[in-house]
């Protein structure tokens, strides 16, 4: 079995209520900003390098602390790969976007559609969790 490790993000903005990006791959799905970690990256760089990329974002912030991991077992031509997201939660100062070749579309959502329209569990787990994070974290 190959083996994956990517990096990615729950992206938010307040503008000025707190709506959370959702990029629609090609392949159908809704998720959130992610790719494969290149040699030599940390993972907070795989993040800015993908979320540029991906959305053409540059003026963002990381929230410190929340760092979710995933895995899940997909086929790639054939042959089962063992996967590993390691999501991060970033504050975006715009809600601008430049979608990549990989996405169809995206969306700036609130939480209770995003958690609605996002397709896998395990991508709103990972949704359950930032915004838990948030609340905590705005209430102190």
């Amino acid at each position: 079995m190959l083996l994956e490790s990517s990096c990615g993000a729950v992206v938010f903005v307040r503008n000025p209520n707190l709506n959370y990006l959702l990029l629609h791959y090609r392949e159908g799905h809704w998720g959130f900003v992610k790719g494969n970690v290149e040699f030599n990256e940390t993972e907070k760089e795989t993040v800015i390098r993908e979320l540029e990329e991906e959305t053409g974002i540059r003026d963002a912030k990381f929230i410190d602390s929340f760092r979710e991991k995933i895995k899940y077992i997909y086929v790639r031509n054939g042959q089962s790969v063992s996967k590993q997201v390691i999501f991060f939660l970033i504050e975006a100062r715009t809600n601008k976007i430049r979608i990549s070749s990989e996405h169809s579309d995206f969306l700036w959502m609130p939480y209770m559609d995003a958690i609605n329209r996002i397709t896998f569990n395990n991508s709103r787990k990972v949704l359950k969790k930032a915004a838990s994070f948030l609340k905590i974290k705005t209430s102190l």
